[in-house]
């Protein structure tokens, strides 16, 4: 026996297969949009054909992969259960749901629901600058149950981004507190302020916080937050045209730094 296995990896609807030994290392990965085997060591060559041969379809080119980039080089060198890459937009609240489905009369009601909701659409809206040079990291964890959204990182800086459900209803923002219709305000100013700045001090770089209700029918600003942004999902590309902040090679180094689960257990 080989020991190898195959994790499968998702991002923005497409599939990678990586091939991992035992202790997690990968040796290979199979990358369906270019039908090829992508070989760490020739010497195992046998091995990884064999256990990828279940997935393999057509005519598949085998060989060392291409010279990595910054951000393959990163992925290789992760335990897959600590590359936070792959997590989905409202990963946490998808497995909540998962776990505690709500019942089919109360499905478009639970909070959860509309929260993973939102996300989804921020998430999607976020994703789409891939495209011009920015990562995201969606559903960040951090010691004591709090949680990044989505966390954007491009040329224009970081951005730590929070998702509020507010479909068909008014937002009221009065720094520090945020109400939706005609709940209670909470404090998500600060709530958002001490996100950025624990992935400030994770990254040692500076964190912006963006707060973005989804679905509103009008949003209220009192007086511009404390180093908050107030967008709506549409103003979100705008983030885009942000630059200057940093280099290719920066982003590329941070997005490594941040995927990897263990640099947020220090904050």
């Amino acid at each position: 026996m080989s020991g190898l296995r195959v994790v499968p990896a998702f991002r923005h609807g497409h599939e990678r297969l990586y091939v991992c030994r035992a202790d997690g290392r990968n040796v290979a990965w199979y990358d369906r949009d270019t039908a090829r085997v992508n070989l760490l060591s020739a010497a195992e060559e046998e091995d990884v054909l064999r256990v990828l041969a279940p997935f393999l379809t057509g005519n598949v080119a085998v060989g060392p992969p291409p010279v990595p980039t910054p951000a393959e080089l990163a992925r290789l060198s992760l335990h897959p259960d600590d590359d936070l890459a792959p997590n989905r937009p409202g990963e946490a609240l998808r497995v909540l749901l998962e776990r505690d489905p709500p019942s089919a009369r109360k499905l478009r009601s639970d909070p959860r629901s509309l929260a993973l909701a939102a996300e989804v659409a921020v998430g999607d809206a976020l994703d789409r600058l891939d495209a011009v040079g920015w990562h995201t990291l969606h559903s960040v964890g951090l010691p004591g149950g709090a949680r990044i959204h989505h966390l954007l990182i491009g040329p224009g800086g970081l951005f730590c981004v929070r998702a509020v459900p507010a479909r068909r209803q008014r937002v009221r923002v009065a720094d520090p507190l945020v109400a939706v219709g005609r709940a209670k305000a909470v404090p998500v100013l600060r709530e958002l302020r001490a996100d950025a700045a624990r992935a400030s001090f994770a990254l040692t770089a500076e964190v912006r916080a963006v707060l973005v209700p989804v679905g509103a029918v009008s949003v209220e600003v009192t007086a511009e937050p404390r180093e908050i942004r107030v967008l709506t999902e549409a103003d979100l590309p705008a983030l885009a045209r942000a630059g200057g902040v940093l280099k290719p090679a920066d982003v590329e180094a941070l997005h490594a730094l941040a995927r990897d689960r263990h640099v947020w257990h220090r904050v």
